[in-house]
């Protein structure tokens, strides 16, 4: 099995750690002839790029994209295409302190338990920072999926216990996208207020598509819930999805739950676009649950590689809110899955 691989007819293979000389990706079963918009691919790694968003980390890497690869005079040849992501504002030293001690709500435990080491630079391959070679692939997928008219887009709709209500995709904040323009000032202040704290807040992003067509995804084990779920739970920030009404339906009834169809289409979208396993050719509906940033500035127990228990203090550049970062890799790892299937239903060139 590849670890480090997603997708079949369409599919990438991300390398490299936080704190390496280069993060990247290999995207395979590429259409050939299509022009690359390299002006909107480097748009799309500037959204998740740290240092970019006022609500997240100061940190500030460029994330200039180099493509190396499977492009010839601005078109894609059908061979695999590289991607590089050179890191340029890494502080390895910030981690010297944790060589021997597991930080509460990483990877280092589990990490350690499974191989015997670990790479204590920002927590290596299990770093946040590993997103940025998805979004390049992501990016791509967009462009491949708007040709046919699918459009993906996502945005924060819940920041601890503020909520969104509205919907109006047209005018998302600059922030978080948030589609709810009047709470969106109060999640911002309150991501503001705990980055006072020296704490980090959780949130919930939602995530779209429009123009999809009815009949992608199989029956079994091939759903499309199932691959976007896996797509979704693959980001590390995300301990949760649900699609359409989600666990809401828990609550519902069948009467009140079923997405009943007229001759002038569908009178609901409980469902979230997806029945049996199979797109219907309704929109598109996910949400996805962010967790708290791990790293905080506030004490907190832990224990050493030789079981010793130790208070720990979490210093350096973190997110207060993982969600305002996220959202474009969420979006990603959606578009990858969906053009995934698209070429497995219809072919590459459909």
């Amino acid at each position: 099995m590849a670890y480090n691989t997603f997708g079949t007819a369409f599919s990438i293979t991300t390398f490299g750690e936080s704190h390496g000389e280069a993060l990247g990706v290999i995207i395979d079963g590429v259409e050939s002839n299509f022009p690359i918009d390299e002006a909107a691919l480097q748009a799309e790694m500037n959204r998740r790029r740290p240092g970019s968003n006022p609500a997240g980390t100061e940190r500030n890497e460029i994330d200039k994209l180099s493509i190396l690869s499977g492009v010839y005079e601005g078109k894609t040849t059908g061979s695999p295409i590289a991607m590089m992501l050179w890191s340029t504002n890494q502080r390895s030293s910030d981690y010297e302190h944790l060589r021997s001690v597991f930080r509460p709500g990483h990877a280092d435990w589990t990490y350690y338990k499974k191989w015997g080491n670990r790479d204590i630079r920002g927590g290596g391959r299990s770093s946040g920072r590993e997103t940025s070679a998805r979004v390049a692939a992501g990016a791509l997928a967009k462009q491949l999926l708007a040709k046919r008219g699918i459009n993906v887009f996502a945005g924060t709709v819940q920041v601890g216990p503020i909520v969104a209500t509205k919907r109006q995709w047209e005018s998302v904040d600059p922030i978080l996208h948030c589609p709810d323009p009047d709470v969106a000032p109060a999640m911002v202040d309150l991501i503001d207020e705990v980055r006072r704290q020296q704490d980090s807040i959780g949130g919930v992003i939602e995530c779209r598509a429009t123009g999809l067509m009815a009949g992608l995804g199989e029956p079994a084990f091939g759903k499309i819930e199932a691959l976007l779920g896996q797509a979704i739970l693959s980001i590390g920030a995300v301990k949760g999805v649900q699609f359409g009404d989600g666990f809401a339906c828990a609550s519902m009834r069948g009467s009140q739950f079923n997405d009943q169809r007229t001759e002038a289409g569908f009178l609901s979208n409980h469902a979230g676009g997806m029945l049996g396993g199979i797109s219907s050719g309704q929109e598109l509906v996910l949400q996805a649950a962010i967790k708290p940033t791990s790293s905080i500035g506030r004490a907190q127990q832990t224990v050493t590689t030789d079981n010793e228990t130790i208070t720990l203090t979490i210093e350096g550049r973190h997110d207060p809110c993982i969600c305002a970062r996220a959202v474009v890799v969420v979006e990603a790892m959606v578009a990858i899955t969906l053009l995934d299937l698209y070429y497995t239903a219809f072919g590459r060139h459909a």
